[in-house]
């Protein structure tokens, strides 16, 4: 079954056909997500189904995620590590990018969550070391929430604005992600230098200078 087909079934069935389509690109990354997106994005009529859109397609991400995240915290590290190391390849979660999203969660757990949902292939699998981790759930929730809508609207929004054109909706999309990635990346590395110049100021003992006598010794 082709990718048109396919999105052509799901949407067969409304809004909860486009909530199970999301859920579905959780679990098969058969394509793209920003394919997907822009694609359906080709086939809104009007900007009120845009919003809609919006908000069923976030729907199914946040609960494709939720459950990634309740296998990951019910089977526990290792058995998870254990699958992965034996089926990841085939659904492309190679075990040491597995233990690259696990290192990721030593920083700020919201921040980790919500950032790794507009980065490609991330968004997919973060949940389930977020899962084995235990991660405090709501704030996994609200912070898979917001990126997920960071991600889903451009490229829906986008979609619907080039219906009707003769732009490649595909094209379009990967230059957006580039430039998305290439700024999430340039604010990662401002956050990491600005925070190494805080630590060295702390670090760096302040200078004493030294008070002239107030009162001569007298010989």
């Amino acid at each position: 079954m082709d990718t048109s087909s396919t999105i052509a079934m799901f949407l067969h069935f409304g809004l909860a056909g486009i909530v199970c389509l999301a859920v579905a690109e959780k679990f098969i990354p058969l394509f793209p997500s920003y394919v997907l997106l822009m694609l359906l994005g080709l086939t809104l009529p009007d900007g009120a189904t845009l919003a809609m859109t919006i908000v069923a397609t976030s729907i199914g991400s946040v609960v494709g995620a939720i459950g990634w995240y309740v296998l990951g915290r019910a089977l526990g590290s290792q058995r998870i590590e254990r699958l992965v190391r034996t089926y990841g390849k085939y659904v492309l979660l190679r075990f040491s990018f597995y233990e690259q999203l696990t290192d990721a969660y030593r920083g700020n757990h919201f921040w980790v969550t919500l950032i790794g949902q507009t980065l490609p292939t991330v968004r997919i699998y973060l949940a389930l070391p977020a899962g084995v981790l235990r991660l405090e759930p709501r704030v996994f929730v609200a912070a898979t929430a917001i990126g997920t809508v960071i991600w889903n609207m451009p490229f829906l929004s986008l979609g619907y604005a080039l219906r009707g054109s003769n732009q490649n909706p595909v094209s379009i999309g990967f230059w957006v992600v580039a430039l998305l990635i290439a700024t999430e990346i340039a604010i990662i590395l401002g956050l990491r230098v600005y925070k190494r110049a805080i630590a060295q100021q702390c670090r760096t003992p302040p200078r004493v200078i030294a008070a002239p006598n107030a009162v001569e010794e007298i010989a």
